[in-house]
């Protein structure tokens, strides 16, 4: 069963929701407004992508925390996506053992078709 994180306004997660809804595959839906994302759970998702791709710096929660201006390293940055889940770029599919960070059209239709 695919999962798909993220939050139910967001666009790109809106376009990955009805992508798969087009295609026919099942998911379950986790609003991690509603659940949040634990630290153990961004941890076993950076075994699968980088926290480069994970961290989402374009996001108008991180300019609202001015987190360039810190040069956080790697373990700063994650601290900062267990402490605000909002950080994480949506949506994140976990599928199988895999995640996709992002929506992606040609990746999904390559993995998820």
């Amino acid at each position: 069963m695919i999962t798909v994180h993220g939050i139910k306004n967001c666009d790109s997660v809106k376009k990955a929701l009805k992508f798969l809804q087009e295609n026919g595959i099942e998911y379950s839906f986790r609003d991690f407004k509603i659940s949040p994302i634990d630290c153990n759970e961004i941890k076993e998702w950076l075994d699968h992508t980088t926290i480069d791709k994970l961290l989402n710096s374009k996001s108008t929660t991180y300019r609202k925390l001015n987190l360039k201006e810190l040069s956080l390293t790697a373990d700063k940055k994650i601290a900062w996506l267990c402490k605000e889940n909002l950080l994480i770029k949506r949506p994140v599919i976990q599928y199988k053992s895999a995640i996709i960070v992002g929506y992606d059209k040609d990746h999904y239709e390559m993995e998820l078709l």
